[in-house]
């Protein structure tokens, strides 16, 4: 384990001094923390913390090692880590190789051996904020500058940076029941497989697909992925979404498509002082009266009416689906037609639970009972 000294700063001048963990250099992003006390791995491979640094707040990461079959995506997408412990040796019958080495093969420069704790807790207190790591200035001073310099997240339109540059089709899994065009805004493998395990063929379009391209896969259903950024700087994924409503087309949105749903349908976002970031978020389904522990990342969301008042739409009339019980956030909308049947939904959290608890898999399966409810009638599927 390398001895080389590090330094972290935040924007607001606060430092920490530890050790390098990962690739030597300097980096800069927005300070998040994460309450995950596993699935570190699928939390550095998700593209919706492109730009964050990522804070854990489980003190011993890295025990398990890395492999190659947990990866959410084709490379590691945090622009730097921080831990207190890191795990001198891992040990798991799947390890391929030690954390430390994934992170400097991948070029991602992290921190250890600060009092993660006291971040955590200074984070919560001001909110997240830029910051910087690096291994190569000793100076607290001339680092903070260089935070300062650096871009802010609110404003930044980020899904284009994340998003796959071909199209590519998940096939359904047994008999093909349904086809679903999927816009990836920083997908995770996982989701498209849940569908796959449904009878779901889907076709993952880049960020940047046109209505006509989306129809061309002569789809059931329209999904949003999950992914990085301010909705309120996402404009053309927004205005797909809406043709698409007005066409009826059944639509499932998880993260950032139940920002971009909520925009689309016509209320606003707002960005969170610090955000929910892990695995163990309790949330009210409002349409089941249930509570289910959910998977979360992220750092805005939807302003709309709690209480449960529906809002005239052109699409139809949307409401408040999902609470967080913790701080009463939207955690997911829904629309419904003039008979109440529904139309679209979308959720704050990740139901592919990758890593997480299982118990929103349900979604999927709403998703698939609303294609059967709706197919053929305006979409022209299969």
């Amino acid at each position: 384990m390398s001895s080389t000294p590090a330094l972290l700063v935040l924007e607001d001048g606060r430092s920490f001094h530890g050790e390098a963990f990962g690739a030597r250099g300097e980096t800069f992003g927005e300070a998040v923390f994460n309450t995950g006390m596993t699935g570190y791995q699928e939390t550095l491979t998700d593209p919706s913390y492109h730009r964050q640094v990522v804070v854990m707040t489980a003190p011993h990461v890295g025990n398990t090692g890395v492999n190659d079959e947990d990866p959410e995506s084709g490379k590691i997408w945090v622009a730097g880590y921080v831990v207190r412990d890191p795990a001198r040796v891992p040990s798991n019958w799947r390890s391929a190789r030690p954390l430390d080495e994934e992170l400097a093969a991948q070029g991602v420069v992290g921190i250890s051996g600060i009092d993660t704790r006291a971040l955590t807790r200074h984070l919560r207190e001001r909110g997240a904020m830029r910051v910087g790591i690096s291994t190569t200035e000793t100076d607290p001073a001339a680092l903070l500058a260089r935070v300062r310099d650096a871009a802010p997240m609110a404003g930044q339109e980020l899904a284009d940076q994340v998003t796959t540059k071909e199209a590519y089709v998940v096939p359904a899994q047994g008999e093909k029941r349904f086809t679903v065009a999927a816009l990836d805004l920083g997908i995770k493998a996982m989701t498209p497989q849940r569908l796959a395990e449904r009878g779901v063929e889907v076709h993952v379009l880049p960020a940047t697909a046109t209505l006509e391209e989306v129809l061309a896969v002569q789809p059931d259903g329209l999904f949003y992925s999950n992914g990085p950024g301010d909705p309120a700087a996402t404009t053309h994924q927004v205005e797909l979404l809406q043709q698409a409503l007005g066409r009826g087309v059944p639509y499932f949105g998880i993260c950032f498509g139940n920002q971009l749903f909520g925009r689309a349908l016509g209320f606003d976002t707002y960005k969170l002082t610090y955000g929910h970031r892990g695995i163990n978020q309790p949330v009210l389904d409002r349409t089941t009266g249930k509570v289910e522990v959910t998977a979360h990342n992220h750092g805005f969301a939807v302003d709309a009416p709690r209480d449960g008042t529906p809002t005239e739409t052109p699409y139809g009339a949307a409401a408040v689906s999902h609470v967080c019980l913790n701080d009463d956030v939207v955690e997911g909308l829904e629309l419904r037609g003039p008979d109440g049947e529904l139309r679209a939904f979308s959720v704050q959290y990740h139901p592919e639970a990758a890593a997480g608890p299982h118990d929103a898999a349900y979604l999927f399966d709403r998703f698939v009972t609303l294609m059967e409810s709706r197919t053929g009638s305006t979409t022209g599927g299969n």
